[in-house]
């Protein structure tokens, strides 16, 4: 019986993965419709001051939902993972202000249009050489991720685009002079400008091409039907203009039965993706999460020494200040800190007069950096404090001074007990790297979401992606076993002795 004894917790470990599973599940009715959206896109959707969502989309969806005889729950989903939750299942429609294209009509289906937009190029006030699109040619620009927007950007010829996750970070940019412009859906870029408290921007030029919305859906879903009757009854009897200039000023325009996108292309068309055309992209992102990682690590390693050696100094004032940087660092989230460096520090100086902007590989080894620092240091102290008194003490009798005692003596004893979690740490960073990608810094994480965005092929470029993190720390994890076994000199010396009996 004794082999089987790994059966009982085991059988208890899925038993509890089921409950958990089962309990968490969302609860769904048979008149329930999931819907997804991104509350970062004022005025169509967005947080109120209660928490609750409102906004264009949010009033639109809530009438069509009742007129169909249904109920919309929504749930928030970052912009570039809505397609892939329609087309897993785990939403049954979406409506975040998303245009009409024949791309993403391959992957899911769109009702008929519902709001008729156009693009629109937003500038630093005092900017009057960009007028048009012609004029962004080699042009810094920043754009919204998976947004028609980035995608008629990356059009003009020799322009560089930074993607972000949200139309105020990238209005953001433009505001702290870090960016020419920003290509967005107009509606939207004129709400932000006008409640978003962004002065000095202003809109230079719109695309002339108009641009339709619509809710999206999995495809062949029967509910496509149901909101389509619904819409075209809302229009009929006013309550859809009634919603509109809830939000809007003017009448609504007149709406297609098909957006003119659909009509250019054939819905359905086999998909030219072919993952192999990403490797070197991805191969690229992945050299520059290894640059950011080695950086932050000297950086932290840096900064970990002198922290560790004020938390240990005779001066109260310096344990005091190394204690308070090492408990804020480890007591806030990483992705708060990186906002607070590269959005919150230029703003807050640029308010005060004082122009001032951070280089985005800066802004984000400093980051990590200065986080990694506070968990160094603390693996540093601990490592120091680890090798005996008497080792330094014996050390200083044969005449030794402190510095050279503390270098020939304590530190290598306490720097190999220190790498198993200096590598832990190490991978741990390679691994955080990927948070930077909210400030537009395209590694290797960046780079698969960009391609998801395009290609809506969640799975696969995830999984080549995961892959690529996977065989980054496996060597790393190798590189510091190495060291260890290098380091450790009782290894060292049953090596020397084996080679010895072998000659």
């Amino acid at each position: 019986m004794k082999q089987w004894r790994w059966l009982y917790p085991l059988t208890v470990a899925l038993s509890c993965l089921v409950l958990v599973i089962f309990f968490n599940a969302p609860s769904r009715g048979s008149g329930t419709l999931r819907v997804v959206t991104e509350p970062t896109f004022p005025p169509f959707e967005m947080q109120g001051e209660q928490g609750q969502l409102e906004g264009f989309d949010i009033d639109l969806m809530k009438a069509l939902a009742e007129e169909a005889g249904l109920v919309a729950q929504f749930q928030s989903l970052p912009f570039d993972g809505i397609v892939t939750a329609l087309q897993s299942q785990q939403a049954d429609a979406a409506i975040s202000g998303m245009t009409i294209t024949a791309e993403r009509a391959q992957t899911v289906s769109f009702s008929r249009p519902y709001f008729k937009s156009s693009l629109a190029i937003a500038v630093r006030e005092g900017n009057d050489a960009i007028t048009s699109f012609e004029d962004l040619e080699g042009k810094k620009i920043a754009v919204q991720i998976g947004t028609t927007g980035a995608k008629q950007a990356a059009k003009i010829p020799g322009a560089q685009v930074f993607s972000f996750d949200s139309i105020s970070f990238a209005l953001q940019e433009l505001a702290n002079g870090k960016v020419d412009a920003v290509v967005n859906d107009s509606p939207v870029t004129l709400y932000a400008m006008k409640r978003a408290n962004l002065q000095g921007l202003k809109i230079a030029a719109e695309l002339e091409a108009q641009e339709y919305y619509g809710i999206a859906f999995p495809l062949n879903s029967p509910n496509i039907e149901l909101i389509n009757q619904a819409l075209e009854t809302l229009i009929a009897d006013g309550t859809y203009r009634e919603i509109y200039q809830r939000w809007f000023a003017g009448e609504p325009p007149e709406l297609p039965l098909v957006a003119p996108a659909l009509s250019e292309a054939e819905a359905g068309e086999g998909s030219t993706f072919n993952i192999v055309k990403l490797i070197p992209s991805l191969l690229l992102g992945s050299i520059i999460t290894l640059q950011i990682t080695a950086v932050s690590v000297l950086l932290g390693m840096i900064g970990g020494v002198l922290i560790a050696i004020a938390r240990t100094s005779r001066y109260k004032i310096l344990r005091i200040f190394a204690k308070w940087y090492v408990d804020f660092f480890r007591g806030t989230p990483l992705l708060v800190q990186i906002f607070m460096i590269y959005f919150g520090l230029p703003a807050l100086f640029q308010q005060i007069g004082f122009p001032f902007s951070f280089n985005r590989f800066v802004a984000a080894v400093l980051s990590l950096g200065m986080n990694a620092a506070a968990y160094l240091s603390e693996i540093i102290r601990g490592g120091l404090e680890s090798v005996e008194p008497g080792q330094l003490e014996a050390a200083e009798s044969l005449g030794m001074s402190p510095t050279k005692a503390m270098t020939y003596v304590v530190f290598p004893q306490a720097f190999r007990r220190m790498l198993p979690p200096l590598g832990n740490e190490f991978i741990t960073l390679l691994k955080d790297t990927s948070l930077v990608a909210v400030i537009g810094f395209e590694e290797l994480f960046r780079r698969g979401q960009l391609a998801v965005a395009t290609s809506y092929r969640a799975f696969e470029i995830y999984a080549v992606v995961a892959l690529m993190y996977l065989v980054l720390n496996l060597l790393s994890s190798r590189f510091f076993s190495f060291l260890e076994r290098q380091m450790n000199p009782v290894a060292r010396a049953k090596k020397a002795m084996a080679r010895e009996q072998t000659t």
